[in-house]
């Protein structure tokens, strides 16, 4: 249960960021939703798995930079989630630069918090 919950924040946030980020479109033959919703799982599967790694391997840097590189590792996440749920899928999101691939890992990041925080879903 706590997963399809963790989804579907996760996909709250991508809808809002694809919403507000220029630059972050959805593709594929689908309705946006359901490629929100695609992307969504991915993304959600991702943070479960590698994004722990990856804090773990970038924490030198994490730590000179003051926490900020954290934000670079999140931009990461989102382009494996983009190039996964477009090869497997052939839906999902598409992401034109770097800088709006680093602004939407900041909304998605604020609009999950936000909606964890309003279903209080902050145990994890």
């Amino acid at each position: 249960m706590r997963f399809i919950i963790r989804w579907l924040v996760t996909a709250i946030a991508v809808g809002v960021a694809v919403w507000l980020v220029p630059g972050i479109d959805t593709v594929g033959g689908n309705e946006a939703w359901v490629s929100i919703a695609i992307f969504g799982l991915i993304l959600s599967l991702i943070n479960i798995s590698i994004k722990p790694l990856m804090q773990l391997l970038s924490l030198p840097i994490s730590v000179l930079t003051l926490g900020i590189f954290y934000l670079v590792v999140n931009t990461l996440m989102l382009y494996i989630a983009a190039w996964l749920a477009n090869g497997i899928f052939q839906s999902g999101v598409e992401i034109a630069t770097f800088g709006s691939a680093f602004v939407a890992s900041i909304v998605i990041s604020i609009v999950s918090g936000i909606v964890n925080a309003v279903l209080g879903n902050n145990k994890d």
